[in-house]
């Protein structure tokens, strides 16, 4: 059964979707069923386009993460997007309920992260390890529910599975990632979710910030669901 596509932005330039849990952003095989599979069909139902779409992925979430992914519509939008993720112009900003009271209750976390291809894991190393990227994070915690933190973090660098590994390195695991140490269920998926983004639009260079709804399994009290 094909899944219905949440259009959080869409002009000539950008497609930008509020992504389910446990859908991946691209597929590991051309017909394998994605998100990027997903938002071609849109396009090319919706404008009647002919042969191939193109779609360019400038924002990444891995699978059982959900929120706001970002597309572009043409290569001239795809370059200047990837420019401004490259000098981290590009504002992300995230929430994760992670598993205790964090304190304190504001900070940055730096690391260096390490791919562990063989158990497809990322792991918290030494600044002189071979291979290894120095990742970068602030946080804010919104509140604490049942024993658990809801936080606000913004993305200063953007490794694979960065915000997961530094929470769980620290003994904040995010609710439902049994990957990374917790042992607490979530309704689907993992509780991280992709709130927002803020960038300049490739082509009108006017600031664009897009916002994703929480999915409603979260069930947030009204002080942190008016946040943001």
């Amino acid at each position: 059964m094909d899944r219905a596509l949440a259009i959080l932005y869409e002009d000539n330039h950008l497609l930008a979707v509020n992504k389910p849990a446990g859908l991946p952003t691209m597929g590991a095989l051309p017909q394998a069923p994605s998100l990027l599979a997903l938002a071609k069909k849109y396009i090319k139902q919706r404008y009647n386009k002919p042969g191939n779409v193109y779609l360019g992925v400038m924002s990444r979430l891995d699978a059982p993460v959900t929120g706001v992914v970002l597309l572009a519509r043409n290569s001239k939008a795809a370059r200047r997007l990837t420019e401004q993720f490259r000098t981290r112009s590009v504002q992300k900003t995230y929430w994760a309920m992670v598993e205790g009271p964090i304190r304190p209750a504001a900070g940055t976390l730096t690391d260096w992260l390490l791919r562990d291809k063989r158990h497809r894991r990322v792991c918290v190393a030494g600044p002189g390890a071979a291979g290894a990227q120095q990742a970068e994070l602030s946080y804010r915690r919104i509140c604490l529910l049942e024993g658990n933190s809801l936080l606000e973090i913004t993305l200063h660098t953007g490794r694979k599975h960065q915000i997961r590994v530094q929470l769980a390195h620290r003994g904040h695991p995010i609710v439902g990632d049994v990957k990374y140490g917790s042992t607490r269920r979530f309704p689907a998926g993992i509780a991280l979710h992709a709130r927002q983004i803020t960038l300049l639009h490739p082509v009108r260079r006017e600031q664009l910030t897009i916002v994703a709804d929480l999915p409603p399994y979260w069930r947030l009290p009204d002080v942190a669901a008016g946040q943001g």
